[in-house]
Parts: C-alpha cells; structure tokens; sequence
C-alpha cells in the first residue's frame, strides 16, 4: 500500500467498501427473501384451503339439484351427496387440497405425501409440518361444520420448496447484477477520484515548479471555487505571495543597503589613504578623524533604522498595542522636542484633549518625532512648527506643520520611498528613511500618511488613525 499513489489507495478502499455494502446487501436480500417467500407459501396454502371450505355442500338427495346449473362433481356420502367444485379438483400453485374423514379415509382429492401424514392427527386452523423425503412440507386442516358434513376434513398439503423457483430467480439476478454495479461503482469511483485529486495534482506541479524555478510570482489557478481544494490552493497562494514579498523585502534592503553605506565607506577609506599618503599636521588629522567619526555615526544610524524599518516591514518583530492617551502623549512629546530650537525655529502644540487610541508607544512616539526632526532639518531659520492633534468624525489627525523650503509637486509621490531624498533639500544629514518609517507604522496602525507642500511656503505632513 505505500507505493501506490492516493488515487490508487482511495479507490482500493472504495472498492473494497462497496464489495461489502453488496455481499451484505446479497446476503440480506436472500434472507429477507427466503423468509418473505416461505410466509408466502404458507399464507398461499391456508387461502387456498379456505376458499375449498366453502365449495363443498351436502345434499340429502339428488331430486332437488339442477344438472345444468351445477358444474361441480358428486359423490355419495353417508345417506345423501357431497357436491365438490370442479376448482377442487385441481392443483393450485402447488397446494394440494384433499377431503378426508374424521378417521384420515381419504374421499377425494390428491395429496402428495399420503404416507407422511397418515399418522399426522387433524388439527382445525393450524399449521404443521411434516417431512417427507428429506423435504419439508407446510399442512393446513379445517374442519367442515356445515350441514351434514359432520365428520370431514379438508386437508391442504404444499412443499417448502415451493419457494425455490423464485429464489433461484433471486439468486442467479443478484449474481448477475451486483458484481456488475461492484465494477461500474469502482470505474465510477476511480473516474471521480481522480478528477477530484487533480487540482492535488495541479497543486503539486505549481509547487515542484516554484521549487525548481525559484519563481515565486507563480500561482496555482484552480478557477473559480470554494472547496476545501480551492481553499488550500489559496492558501499556498498566500504563503508563495508572502514569501515573494519576504524575498522582495530581503532583496531591497540589501541593494539599498549596499548602495547607500558606499558613499560614508568611500569618504571614510579616502580620508584614510589621503592621512596615509605623507605627514600631515595634527589639525589635519583631527580634521580627517572627524570626517571619519561623522561618516561612521552616520553609518551607524543608517543600519539601525534600515534594521528597524525591515523588522517593521516584513512583521518579523512583534510590537504590542495598549490602549494610551494619544492627547498626552502628543503633548509630552511636542513640548520635548520644542527645547531643541534648531535654527531658531519656534515649535508649538495644539491638541485636543482626551484622545485615546490603541496602539504601541515606542512607535508612535518615533512616528512624531520624525516628522518633528523633518521639519527642523528642512524648515526656514526663525520658523515655525505647528503640531496639531484633533478627532473628526471617527478619525483621529495627526499633523505636522513647516513653513520651510517645501516639496516640489513631482516629488510628493515619491518621498516615502526608502532613502529618498528631495535632491535640492539633500544636507547630508539623514538617510531618506525618516518618512518611510512614519508610513510603515502609520499602516502598522490602520493608518495613512499624506503631504501637502508648496515650495518655498511650508509643508504639512498628516497621518490619519
């Protein structure tokens, strides 16, 4: 069995399930109908006799009787005439009816086993039996109580094996017929288990595919749906989908990564050759350690977030969510963040009060504190920044206000990009992740990120919760 495949396994079972159901089914048929068949033999016997009980009559002379009218058979009986029907007469199914004296002397009539039953006493409306060549027969006695039949008994006699013929019948049918619906259930079964087994198959191509081809862009395409198959293809689709991303995710932060640590790498190792080359002066050498110090911290912030933004992106770190005072939180934050005062820039705070919202601090305390730092990086000297918390509708808004530099029309699509940065605002300072990372927890949260910029007149950054 563990070398055949599914479809082979499930119709052996099959099989062998539906050979049961039918020898069961044989074996039930037969027993039933053997015991139908035999009640019906002895039903067949006693009507058969109960209809003769009524077709015998005495006459006390043969004066009074009208020849033509009277077509059944006379005998001479004690001082007058029994008068027996011509249907007496004969055999009926198989029953065997005879007129017998009280004393077993047979009047008239057949009786197929005399010898057996000529010790058998008469029993009026009771059912015997009695064997006879090692064959089994049904009796049935009534005794006349007409008239002047005083004295007679009707005796019906028929062989259990009356019922033979039709079970015979019964027999050679089923014989016949149930391993033909045996053969056509299992070709049947085969036929369906194996047009249920091919999305298994198809399943199974697609992911062999995947696996040789490493695309994970391809899916399984059942067609329309919705049993446990389908249900399973959508779920390799799912995970074939999240791997790609997973992969996709992988392959950014390495390019990204790889492409934005080139430019501290090669300032730091030319200003160590360049210290290298001859003697410089110690000013010179501080001025050199300091390039590399600056290019190394920035170097150091530029992995942490690349690390942090990943793990946030691709869900592989868990971030808990408590129920918190957004309004408070916003507040604290904000007036933190005004003792800065880069550039002489005034920061200032508006929230409405007793906002709370569900979702994990260290987040979206970093969220606010990003846009805050983007709008001193690129904000006017003597500025301003507006911090503005408010509830409209179900919605919560948060927003950051600059009157800065501003944010070409063109470039708005693009500056939530990873490590992009507007060219003409490019200081040098930041790696480009800040507004990307404010977009991920944004969607962490259920939320979206909007920029509204004109250049020259400020910019104002909102997430919406």
């Amino acid at each position: 069995m563990k070398g055949l495949s599914l479809r082979a396994k499930i119709t052996l079972w099959f099989s062998a399930a539906m050979i049961l159901v039918v020898l069961f089914t044989y074996v039930s048929v037969l027993s039933v109908s053997e015991r139908i068949l035999q009640k019906t033999v002895r039903d067949n016997l006693i009507e058969t006799v109960e209809n003769n009980f009524h077709e015998i009559r005495y006459f006390p002379d043969l004066s009074s009787v009208d020849f033509g009218q009277e077509a059944g058979h006379f005998l001479a009986f004690e001082s007058g005439y029994l008068e027996v029907e011509d249907d007496f007469l004969n055999e009926v199914n198989l029953v065997y009816t005879a007129l017998y004296r009280s004393d077993a002397a047979l009047l008239y009539g057949k009786n197929p086993i005399p010898m057996a039953t000529a010790g058998l006493k008469f029993a009026d409306s009771r059912l015997q039996t009695v064997k006879a060549d090692g064959m089994t027969y049904y009796v049935f006695d009534r005794k006349l109580t007409s008239k002047g039949l005083d004295g007679l008994w009707l005796r019906g006699v028929v062989s259990e094996e009356q019922g033979s013929v039709p079970m015979t019948a019964i027999t050679r049918l089923s014989l016949i017929l149930l391993p033909v619906i045996v053969l056509i259930a299992c070709f049947g079964g085969y036929a369906i288990v194996k047009r249920m087994l091919r999305p298994i198959q198809k399943i199974s191509e697609t992911a062999r595919q995947i696996g040789r081809d490493g695309d994970l862009k391809k899916r399984i395409a059942l067609g329309p749906g919705n049993d446990e198959l389908h249900r399973l293809a959508d779920t390799f689709n799912e995970t074939f989908e999240k791997l790609d991303a997973a992969f996709e995710t992988e392959r950014r932060f390495l390019s990204d990564a790889s492409h934005e640590l080139r430019t501290p790498m090669s300032v730091i190792s030319a200003q160590c050759e360049l210290s290298l080359e001859e003697e410089r002066t110690p000013e010179e050498y501080r001025e050199a350690l300091g390039i590399i110090r600056r290019q190394s911290r920035r170097m150091s912030r530029m992995i942490g977030d690349m690390l942090e933004f990943t793990r946030l992106e691709s869900g592989t770190e868990r971030y808990p969510s408590e129920e918190l005072d957004l309004s408070a939180l916003v507040s604290s934050l904000s007036a933190d963040m005004a003792l800065i005062g880069e550039k002489g820039i005034t920061l200032s705070c508006k929230v409405e009060e007793g906002l709370r919202f569900t979702g994990n601090r260290e987040l979206l305390t970093r969220l606010l504190s990003n846009l805050i730092a983007n709008a001193y990086r690129y904000g006017r000297p003597g500025g301003k920044i507006l911090v503005n918390l408010k509830k409209e509708g179900e919605h919560i808004l948060l927003s950051v206000a600059d009157d800065g530099i501003g944010i070409p029309q063109e470039e708005q699509g693009k500056i939530f990009g990873r490590f992009y940065q507007v060219s003409s605002s490019r200081s040098g300072e930041g790696a480009g992740l800040g507004l990307s990372m404010v977009s991920e927890i944004a969607r962490f949260h259920g939320g979206t990120v909007s920029v509204s910029s004109e250049p020259g007149v400020g910019s104002t950054f909102t997430v919406t919760f």
